[in-house]
């Protein structure tokens, strides 16, 4: 087992923090995922992070250098050197007018000198680096920008000797200040944090925005084909379709007829983006033998051509010919090429109305239809501050010591945010603030914290990393309709990963996030509109149809994030979108059940408070429950007011104990605390298995177990159903009479009894004193338990 302790149950929880966030400082328009979000709609850009100083040398160009006096030539570049910190920009071959436009940042509080010196110098493939010439800047002389004030303009500056004694030939182009992270020219800034880094790696620690390709469903109703002939004409083909969009492969049923003409009218869903890069392969086969297919007709579309449809309003259909290329007789030394004159009727076309799932349902993001034409307004800005994490485990080894390179990503709509890496740090301060539209707040933002292992060599061979996989260290998620409005949530939030060992904590994320409201109408308008777009519900999809679709679109949305440059990896991609929460595991079955469980404490409390009632437990408590039974009974217009009133009374009493902050990760809720190792090596196992034959086999007959359980509950179940359909049916005809006589009865009596004389003699004999009951069960009970189900008719 692996049980937690009190004290590590308690450090799994959420903790409040006070981060000295920055003051309002407007950065003109921050790119949302539904387009650009201006400075008033956006109403405080960078208020959600700390300010972090950072002094920032921005190298342009040189003229007139000179010359190797031995080459004739020179391969000049630039060092910016900050106390023990150095960057050096790209060396041009033989150019005395060299151009870098490059920016070297450097963090205040890691700053210990008081100059700043800016060396020229020519580099040399044998020799040391020849000097060329230098300039020095004051510390205390670095002006201070503050956005929105346009940047700094770059000035010539004469080189100066070694010395500084006098001019030496050459100018340099340069900008020197002070600023803050919500620089324009943070992002894409050499920083002196990353100084270690080189090569390609450079480009894998920046801060990129990413947008999720655009995702449609194409529907391929395939209807009927024509002129369907295989090679062995002595019998008709038994034809079936199969459809090929990239790797999604679809096959339609076999018609059930032999004939030369065909007709399935059957509809095949595929998942595609934009820009649309694969074709649409259609391929008529005959069925030759349970292992042998023959290709009698083939045909490639491109998704260009097809209609793309925004509602509900019928496609046309269009017939397309197929083609089929052989070789004819030979005349002289020529071959004649055959063409297949069969053709396929098709309705295809582009589903925009539809939202395309690439998420689990359980935290979607974004229930928008992917046509942009049918979006509505946003109702709300979510702003979120990544300001750092603490205690973060070491993921890597480096010169024989752990170390960590982490970044954070955060993924909500179309959107995705990826901070930069922070080096070799278990503590590391990204402050970086983004900005989202929010359509729906019902919708889940989810944050990642991995471990960068592409930093360009950076990792030791053999230290765990050189497979080239970006660990995950953990993950939060935050439901926006947990929020309240206008209110700055700064919380630590512990980051925990389910290992085959158990739950183990990484570390926490610190975060500060606000949603804002603009639009209080639209926003209870929400909650009473359908949760996804209207083709869900005029032309739903099979459960089957949508776990294959969500499996593909993640699968989409993974590949081209991974293209983009620097690359949101698949790994990462995949943990974000919680590709394996479909999977079994006995711990999330275990967690469910316990979850249905609570569902029902609340009734099995009702119902043991009203057993103590009736048995007379406390006899004050059931003399006021007489009271209230008779007033109701007397004054039965009361009945609906005073059950709501109650309701309304519960709601007010339990505002004192709502939650203070969002919700996080319940390692006992998710029955991480509890669970068998065994379960945990199942959970974390390959699929197909990788475990020897007896481990399956144990697990096998424990899943038959689970399995068996749940079957009898579900049987249970459809077994008292059917003992009420059974009332009526005359499955037993006996017990139907019984039924019809009392029904019959009831009636009579009713219709001449007052309600309250009813109410008040089932109410009072509900009540009875212990001492009148008995401990058989009612009338009511043995006459339904007799009843017959269809259980007999099992076999």
């Amino acid at each position: 087992m692996n049980p937690i302790s009190a004290h590590n149950h308690q450090d799994y929880k959420l903790k409040d923090t006070k981060p000295q966030l920055g003051e309002r400082w407007p950065h003109g328009g921050i790119r949302g995922g539904g387009g650009w979000i201006n400075s008033e709609r956006a109403t405080s850009t960078y208020d959600l992070v700390e300010q972090m100083f950072y002094l920032y040398v921005r190298v342009e160009k040189a003229r007139d250098l000179p010359t190797n006096p031995v080459t004739g030539n020179i391969d000049p570049y630039v060092e910016v050197k900050v106390g023990n910190y150095k960057g050096k920009t790209k060396h041009f071959e033989k150019k005395t007018y060299p151009e870098w436009k490059q920016v070297f940042a450097f963090s205040k509080d890691k700053i210990q000198s008081s100059a700043v010196e800016v060396f020229v110098r020519d580099r040399e493939m044998v020799a040391r680096d020849e000097y060329i010439g230098r300039v020095i800047f004051d510390m205390n002389e670095v002006p201070t920008r503050v956005p929105p004030d346009s940047p700094l303009a770059p000035q010539w500056y004469r080189l100066e000797d070694r010395r500084g004694d006098s001019k030496v030939k050459g100018e340099v182009m340069l900008a020197v200040w002070m600023g803050t992270q919500a620089d324009e020219a943070f992002p894409e800034a050499w920083h002196s944090d990353a100084a270690s880094v080189r090569g390609e790696g450079v480009f894998n620690i920046r801060s990129k925005v990413y947008v999720s390709p655009k995702l449609w469903y194409l529907r391929v109703n395939v209807i009927e084909a024509q002129d369907v002939a295989p090679n062995d004409r002595s019998q008709p083909p038994q034809a079936f379709v199969k459809a090929q969009v990239g790797n999604q492969i679809l096959k339609t049923k076999l018609c059930p007829t032999r004939t030369t003409n065909p007709l399935w009218n059957e509809d095949l869903i595929f998942v595609a983006a934009e820009p649309f890069e694969e074709q649409l392969v259609l391929t008529v086969e005959n069925k030759m033998s349970s292992a042998k297919d023959e290709t009698v007709g083939r045909i490639n579309l491109p998704l260009t051509i097809f209609e793309r449809r925004l509602d509900h309003r019928p496609v046309h259909s269009k017939w397309f010919n197929l083609e089929k290329f052989g070789f004819g007789v030979l005349e002289g030394d020529k071959r004649h090429e055959l063409k297949f004159s069969s053709r396929i009727h098709l309705r295809v076309c582009l589903e925009g109305a539809y939202h395309v799932l690439d998420e689990s349902t359980m935290y979607i993001s974004d229930q928008r239809p992917t046509a942009r034409q049918l979006w509505k307004q946003p109702i709300g800005i979510l702003e979120v501050g990544i300001l750092s994490s603490q205690g973060l485990l070491p993921m890597k080894t480096n010169d024989d010591r752990g170390t960590t390179d982490a970044y954070c990503v955060a993924k909500y709509g179309l959107k995705w945010v990826r901070t930069r890496t922070i080096i070799d740090s278990f503590n590391p301060k990204w402050n970086e603030q983004y900005t989202w539209e929010v359509y729906d707040p019902c919708t889940v933002i989810t944050l990642g914290v991995f471990d960068n292992c592409h930093l360009g060599g950076n990792e030791k061979p053999g230290s765990g990393s050189g497979s080239k996989v970006d660990s995950r260290i953990g993950k939060v998620r935050i439901r926006l309709s947990t929020l309240e409005t206008d209110r700055i949530y700064t919380n630590s939030y512990p980051l925990l990963v389910l290992k085959p060992t158990g739950v183990k904590k990484m570390g926490e994320l610190q975060l500060a996030v606000r949603f804002t409201c603009l639009s209080l109408a639209s926003m209870i308008y929400l909650y009473g509109h359908p949760l996804l777009p209207k083709m869900h519900y005029l032309h739903p999809f099979t459960v089957n149809q949508l776990d294959s679709l969500r499996y593909q679109a993640m699968n989409i949305v993974a590949v081209r994030l991974s293209r983009a440059e620097p690359p949101l990896r698949k790994e990462v991609v995949e943990y974000m979108l919680d590709v394996d929460s479909h999977m079994w595991s006995m711990r999330r079955s275990k967690a469910n059940f316990f979850r249905i469980v609570s569902l029902f404490s609340g009734v099995i409390s009702i119902s043991k408070w009203l057993g103590d009632v009736c048995y007379w437990k406390n006899p004050i408590t059931t003399i006021l429950v007489h009271v209230l039974f008779l007033i109701l009974i007397c004054y039965p217009e009361l009945i609906l007011p005073t059950l709501f009133l109650y309701m309304f009374l519960i709601g007010i009493w339990n505002y004192r104990f709502r939650s203070r902050h969002p919700p996080n990760m319940d390692t006992k809720l998710s029955w991480a605390e509890g669970v068998h190792p065994d379960e945990l090596d199942e959970e974390f196992d390959t699929f197909p298995t990788s475990r020897q034959q007896d481990v399956v086999r144990m697990r096998y007959d424990r899943l038959r177990s689970v399995a068996g359980r749940i079957q009898t509950v579900v049987g249970d179940m459809a077994t008292q159903g059917e003992r009420f359909q059974a009332l009526l049916s005359w499955r037993d005809p006996r017990a139907t009479s019984l039924f019809v006589i009392f029904c019959l009865i009831a009636a009579i009596v009713l219709y001449v009894t007052p309600f309250k004389i009813i109410a008040l003699v089932a109410g009072l004999f509900w009540l009875r004193h212990p001492r009148f009951r008995s401990k058989l069960p009612s009338v009511p009970s043995n006459f339904f338990r007799r009843l017959p189900s269809r259980a007999d008719s099992m076999l």
